[in-house]
């Protein structure tokens, strides 16, 4: 029965372990790039940073690329487990009922069977390396993730303060219209005034009220886009800190040429495909291997109780064992063939995905480039346009001006002023849309655009 304790010993070490992590696969996984789901109080007025973080804690993007790395982790331990040794236990127990003499009885068995691959010719080197490539890309691709939904909460939140802004300069536009048409019916009353000019004053009124109506829907719907992107019911109410909205810098004005030389080395994207092609290329070892034969150890143990005979016997063995593959179906050159082709077209990805990143770098920073040529072009006409409005409304109280001419510069000036804001909170947009193109944006690039 000695066996049989050593038997329950090695289950229940062996069980122990499989609850641990006995290759420290953890350890492979990159530092989280969330600052703590815990420290930050929903109930309180919100940061951008902490709108990133809560974006990045609660959305379900991130999880599922989370999850993901932890699977390629666990088929990384799961490949090095191929170099350790199996071990099995076996157990029965008969009862045998014959009517001849002596043959009925209890046969009570029991085995410990070990196996060991020695030498495969590299298959178990190439199949970890492929795992530990794939664990590479899925890392690539979680920090893709983050910057993506990093990207998504930063859209959300400046548009929500860019549709507050909206409705700011809508809720203006609607008082000046009030005030022309107040103007008006005063001329009216006088006899300075006609009543086109009155119903015309009154129209633009309208107007103004239906658009700064469809600011506030926009302004709503902004709210439950960003409640939405933190992981909260659309309805849910959340405060936030303004934005200091600082002028525009030029600060990422350089070489558009060495951003995209910047992209080819730490974009996201490029860094998975070139972990899949090594991870594909080590498939083709693996495969190749298979065709070679390999050596093994094994060795057994076993005592066996038989009531039948009153025999007690133990026998152990041990033997080295060589398979040597002669011919398979054609199935080895296939595999192989196959693992060449995967690799093939991995490369062709990370070509595509390579001038893909390089376009969208250039593309980007020209859009950032003409947003800053906007803002400077839109605040001069804000500036003017603010200049023309006092004029024309000081021109038609005095009597010397027409009312088309107060209507047309109440439009320039509310045109004027939703340019201004629209390019404003685009420009801080595209620098952010400019970093996750590079593949570098995270928490240093909102720093000081926060409270």
């Amino acid at each position: 029965m000695r066996l049989y304790g050593w038997g329950f010993v090695l289950v229940v070490s062996l069980a122990y372990a499989s609850d641990n992590d006995p290759f420290e696969t953890h350890k492979l996984l990159p530092p989280s790039s969330v600052l703590s789901c815990e420290n930050v109080d929903t109930k309180r007025t919100l940061s951008l940073e902490d709108v990133v973080n809560l974006a990045l804690c609660r959305n379900p993007q991130t999880q599922i690329a989370w999850q993901s790395l932890l699977y390629q982790a666990a088929l990384v331990g799961q490949a090095k487990s191929s170099f350790l040794p199996t071990i099995d236990a076996t157990g029965s127990s008969a009862q045998t009922e014959s009517s001849e003499k002596y043959s009925s009885g209890r046969v009570d068995k029991a085995a410990l069977e070990l196996s060991y691959l020695l030498y495969d010719f590299g298959k178990r080197d190439a199949n970890e390396q492929s795992a530990q490539q794939l664990l590479n890309a899925a890392a690539a691709s979680n920090d893709g993730t983050v910057q993506a939904v990093f990207l998504e909460a930063l859209q959300a939140y400046y548009s929500l303060f860019g549709s507050k802004a909206s409705l700011d300069a809508a809720v203006e536009a609607e008082r000046y219209a009030k005030e022309s048409l107040s103007a008006s019916e005063v001329r009216l009353r006088v006899g300075t005034a006609t009543q086109a000019d009155m119903l015309q004053a009154k129209t633009a009124y309208s107007q103004a009220v239906l658009t700064r109506i469809k600011a506030e829907g926009n302004l709503r719907s902004a709210q439950g886009t960003l409640a939405s992107v933190l992981g909260f019911a659309p309805d849910t109410s959340v405060a936030l800190f303004e934005p200091s909205m600082n002028p525009p810098t030029h600060d990422f004005e350089k070489n558009v040429h060495a951003m995209m030389d910047e992209a080819q080395i730490k974009h996201p994207d490029l860094l998975a495909a070139e972990a899949t092609i090594k991870a594909k290329e080590a498939d083709v070892k693996a495969a190749k291997a298979d065709g070679k034969p390999y050596f093994s150890l094994s060795s057994s143990i076993g005592h066996t109780d038989s009531k039948i005979s009153d025999q007690d016997s133990r026998v152990s063995t041990i033997g080295l064992y060589v398979t040597i593959p002669i011919f398979t179906g054609y199935a080895t050159k296939y595999k192989v063939q196959a693992a060449k082709e995967q690799l093939l077209l991995s490369k062709a990805q990370y070509e595509k995905t390579r001038q893909d990143v390089a376009l969208n770098v250039y593309q980007t920073y020209q859009t950032l480039v003409s947003e800053t040529q906007t803002i400077q072009a839109s605040q001069d006409t804000l500036i003017s346009a603010e200049a023309s409005h006092n004029v024309a409304l000081g021109r038609y109280k005095a009597g010397v001006g027409s009312i088309l001419d107060l209507l047309s510069a109440q439009s320039a000036l509310a045109n004027a002023k939703q340019e201004y804001i629209q390019a404003l909170y685009n420009w801080y947009i595209e620098k952010a849309t400019l970093a996750k193109a590079i593949g570098v944006l995270n928490l240093s690039a909102i720093k000081g655009e926060n409270e």
